[in-house]
Parts: C-alpha cells; structure tokens; sequence
C-alpha cells in the first residue's frame, strides 16, 4: 500500500488511473507507461470518439490505464482484446495515420536501490512463505522501480503499418426468435426456418 508521502508524489495523471483502477499495481504502471509514450510519439490527446484505438493482447491491469489517458474504452469500440496473454499493446491514431507496438521480450529486472530487500522479498514469495506485508512491500518496490526506469529498458518500441480497424458496429435491434429480447441485428444467428435468434438461444437451438 502506498504511503501518503507516495501519493503526494504520484503525478496527477497516474492518480486518475488508480483512482478507476482501484489500487496501484505494477500491471497498472505498464499501461501508464504505454499510454504515456505513445502520446509522447504520436502527439495524442484523450481520445473523444475514435479518434485513438488501443489494441491490447492481453486482459491485464494495464488496459485501465489506457483507457483512462487514451480514452480507448470498451463502450466506443476504441478498445480491442485480443487475449493472447502477451504484454503487448499497439494504438493507432486515425488522424496521423500512425501506429506503434510496444511489447517486452524480457524478464523484468529490478533496477532499484533496494536489491537485497526486494530480493529477499522476492524469494519469499516464490517460496510460499511470504507474508501479507512482504507482498505489500514487494509491489511497493515494483511500482517505484518501473516508474524510474527508462522506458526503452521495459518495452521495445516498433512503428507497424497502419492497418486501419473499422469503427464501431452500428445496427438497429430486433427480438430474438426465441426469447423475444431485443439484440442487435447484426449479432444474431439465422436459424433453419429462416427466424434469427440471438447467440445464446441460436446455440441452445
């Protein structure tokens, strides 16, 4: 847990993050650190609309602090998971016609003054006998670490083609077939007699 003297420190910014999040994490800063980058090269301001699309491979803490400085947020369809477990994130800004992936290929490696005791901390939990404070004090660590550390010793950083991802659906919605609730045209399942039902009953069918 983050000390008051810690959170005086915290730029305004990654305040807003964990105050969505819930709680500062390491996961949380790796998204901070994206997002922050990636505005950094493309010039980027909160997305409005679709202006900015983050395409996440992986389900991960990191995605709220994207969606909260890139506004690329699930409900505008500006957001794109494609769990493939990977710490890897590329977003592209329409406007600039841009697109950049950052990803790591390495282990992450401490770099902070506290070797010894994050050390220790470490392979108490690798061990099982870690207590509640031990894990505490670990993330402590971890946080600090990955915020002070240059961004290029945690992610590599490559401009990819623009591939350009279509905006969000829109359809109309009709009632299922079946249960009668209203579904979006577009995501419904044609059933054998011709009547189109929504996922769920298409499948139960």
């Amino acid at each position: 847990m983050l000390t008051t003297d810690s959170k005086r420190k915290m730029p305004d910014d990654l305040k807003r993050c964990v105050e969505f999040h819930g709680h500062i994490c390491p996961g949380l800063v790796y998204g901070y650190r994206v997002a922050k980058e990636a505005i950094k090269l493309m010039k980027l301001r909160r997305s409005v609309d679709e202006e900015v699309v983050a395409i996440c491979e992986n389900d991960s803490c990191a995605i709220d602090a994207l969606q909260v400085l890139l506004g690329t947020v699930a409900g505008k369809g500006n957001l794109i998971i494609k769990d493939y477990g990977k710490n890897a994130y590329t977003v592209l800004s329409r406007s600039q016609r841009q697109a950049y992936r950052f990803f790591r290929k390495t282990h992450y490696e401490y770099k902070g003054k506290d070797k010894s005791v994050f050390d220790r901390l470490d392979a108490a939990i690798d061990a099982g006998t870690a207590s509640e404070d031990d894990r505490r004090n670990l993330k402590r660590l971890k946080v600090k670490d990955l915020l002070a550390q240059p961004f290029e010793q945690i992610f590599t950083t490559t401009q990819v083609p623009f591939d350009e991802p279509l905006y969000a659906q829109l359809a109309p919605s009709e009632p299922c077939a079946i249960c009668g609730e209203m579904t979006m045209a577009a995501k419904m399942m044609k059933l054998s007699d011709g009547r189109k039902a929504c996922i769920p009953c298409a499948q139960k069918s």
